[in-house]
């Protein structure tokens, strides 16, 4: 009977245990602060000076959090960016910070926040990663790999451009 119940009580606090290290292992590795989702810069054709970078930024921390800067080698210029409407125009717009709030995530999406990549040193080719790190105010620095993905943009309609349909290849920036 003894040999039973050490054996259930095993298989019951297996889970419990395994549960515990991978929240051990989590603390350890981030999990509760800054984690990065799904990063992707824009593949684009060659000869095209300027992409996007896009990902979810998810804040696990009790702290709300704010990227100041973005640095890549891949361009001359990275900023930080997003999209605004002025006058029934979508008009892209570099900005100083984007905020991530305690507990939620900030998503840098076509149309939206992104981190812009500036008159482009290499070809940023499908499935090639592009090295991106997210600068934040309490200077902390998460470096993801953002592999190119194609990204299939939206028809213009009579009357121009619809919202998120703004493409970056159009935009001239300054160098």
């Amino acid at each position: 009977m003894k040999s039973i119940v050490t054996k259930l009580a095993a298989i019951v606090s297996l889970p419990l245990a395994l549960t515990m290290s991978t929240a051990a292992f989590a603390d350890s590795h981030g999990k509760k602060g800054i984690m990065i989702d799904d990063p992707y810069v824009r593949a684009v054709p060659p000869g095209q000076m300027n992409t996007g970078v896009f990902m979810t930024i998810m804040n696990h921390s009790n702290q709300a959090r704010t990227i100041v800067a973005a640095e890549s080698n891949a361009s001359k210029v990275v900023e930080l960016h997003t999209h605004v409407n002025e006058d029934g125009m979508m008009k892209m717009r570099q900005i100083p910070a984007i905020e991530v709030p305690a507990n939620g995530h900030a998503m840098l999406k076509p149309g939206g926040l992104h981190v812009m990549l500036i008159g482009l040193n290499q070809s940023i080719e499908v499935d090639k990663p592009v090295e991106v790190t997210l600068v934040f105010k309490n200077g902390e620095r998460k470096t993801v790999q953002a592999p190119g993905r194609k990204l299939k943009m939206k028809m213009m309609n009579h009357k121009g451009m619809k919202h998120g349909d703004m493409m970056h290849g159009e935009m001239k920036h300054k160098m």
